[in-house]
């Protein structure tokens, strides 16, 4: 198939979010929504990809063209209808060879498959071709009026015939034509409907009445939801995380309840890991096989290496890297550092921009100390080395390979290797003077209750 130019439109308001985001920023699994269709769109092989918004969504563009820097954008200045909004980027498309592709921007559920699907119609002969699919309540879609596997028209709820209603194929997301057939019709389209707007939708009976042949490819319904509202968003969230439970588990992870455990769309997990109830991975995360990630977890943008064992209850927060064999247990917080190969932050532990060595021990209550109101400093914390429980490391601070950190110390100074650090004020020790307190503090309690 020759280059496949495919035009998104984002150019909606999005009113029933009620919401000062874009509707098509929304996000699913973590990822906007709108980005979503442009992986589906590059997945499909798309040459070029422009977007459509509209004049007062700037934010739209800057978070396209971050995560996808060859869009093209343009603007639909005044909202006349879906046909309009596509030839707002006729730039895109005029000239072009291959097949242009309309694909509306808040489908986050939709694959490159789908695309490929309707391509195999063009294909196989015929001049253009929709997506349709089948849903269990037609209500409000567009009607593919068929002819065998001709489409003859679609027919939007609004304008449908009694008969025509009774239609449960639908339209779906995605139009596409040859591109010099595209370039031909859509400017032809006129307004002569209930919305007064210019229907996209209206290409397939002009390519009929011009003698070209349009036929039709089905998705399933999950593929082509639209998000239009916040319950909407709420459903395509479970459904997106069905998808990556599943392809997961067909992976080879082990997920011992899989309805509490979700998923960022860029998730990534080798086979033979184990992830127990109630674990949120969120963007940006890597998981290595042997891995087990233990309860009500909560990681992202962190690497766990080869059988590594997180939580239950920890959080790795972004810049985390385990390496093989360490351990980040229950009520740990990491974030920005490295813990080497078996070290162990077992338990009640902050650990932010810092480097752990091998074997390392870091015990409960432990604090790096990295950040002094302006700037996030360093702590170095040497292989084989043990740190106490209750110490706090002020940063930048070093301490040495196989050094050891008395409990309850606030180190502020770099510790040698293998030398032991105290840092705590020296223990006192006065007999019988609880006895003279707990006097002290009756008296003070009757004297209180007397007033």
């Amino acid at each position: 198939m020759s280059a496949l130019q495919v035009i998104i439109l984002a150019a909606g308001d999005g009113t029933r979010f009620k919401s000062r985001t874009s509707k098509v920023l929304h996000k699913v699994a973590g990822r906007p929504i709108l980005h979503h269709v442009c992986q589906a769109a590059t997945d499909a092989g798309a040459a070029t990809i422009a977007v459509v918004t509209a004049p007062d969504k700037p934010d739209i563009e800057a978070s396209v063209a971050k995560a996808f820097p060859a869009a093209r954008f343009f603007i639909q200045a005044e909202r006349l209808g879906t046909a309009h909004a596509a030839r707002m980027a006729e730039p895109a498309y005029a000239g072009a060879e291959g097949v242009v592709a309309v694909v509306y921007g808040d489908h986050p559920l939709l694959r490159g498959d789908n695309f490929a699907e309707v391509l195999r119609r063009i294909e196989a002969g015929f001049d253009g071709a929709v997506l349709g699919f089948e849903p269990e309540d037609p209500t409000g879609y567009g009607r593919l009026i068929t002819d065998g596997e001709t489409l003859v028209d679609i027919r939007e709820h609004r304008d449908a015939s009694a008969a025509e209603r009774e239609i449960g194929r639908c339209n779906a997301c995605i139009l596409a034509f040859r591109a010099e057939i595209f370039s031909e019709l859509i400017g032809r389209i006129g307004r002569d409907n209930a919305q007064n707007e210019y229907y996209l939708g209206d290409l397939v009976p002009l390519a009929n009445k011009a003698g070209y042949r349009v036929g039709f490819a089905l998705a399933p319904e999950a593929d082509v939801m639209g998000v239009n509202s916040r319950d909407q968003l709420a459903r395509a969230e479970g459904l997106y995380q069905e998808r990556l439970r599943l392809k997961a588990m067909r992976d080879g992870v082990t997920l011992i309840d899989p309805k509490t455990v979700y998923f960022a769309w860029d998730t990534r997990i080798a086979p033979d890991v184990t992830v127990e109830p109630g674990v949120f991975f969120g963007p940006g995360v890597t998981i290595a096989t042997g891995a087990v990630i233990k309860a009500y977890s909560h990681i992202e943008g962190a690497h766990v290496g080869e059988n590594c064992q997180v939580g239950p209850f920890a959080r790795l927060r972004p810049g985390a890297e385990l390496m093989t064999g360490a351990r980040a247990g229950n009520f740990v917080e990491i974030k920005n550092a490295r813990i080497a190969d078996g070290a162990k932050v077992n338990h009640l532990t902050y650990i932010g921009d810092a480097h752990i060595g091998a074997r390392a021990n870091i015990g409960a209550g432990t604090i790096t100390c990295n950040y002094d109101g302006v700037n996030k400093h360093l702590t170095e914390i040497g292989a084989d080395s043990f740190i106490g429980s209750n110490s706090a490391l002020v940063a930048p601070v070093r301490i040495g390979e196989g050094a050891y950190i008395a409990s309850g110390s606030v180190v502020t100074e770099d510790v040698p290797d293998d030398a032991m650090a105290v840092a705590r004020g020296r223990q006192i020790n006065k007999p019988g003077h609880a006895a003279t307190l707990r006097a002290r503090a009756e008296a003070f309690k009757a004297n209180k209750t007397k007033g």
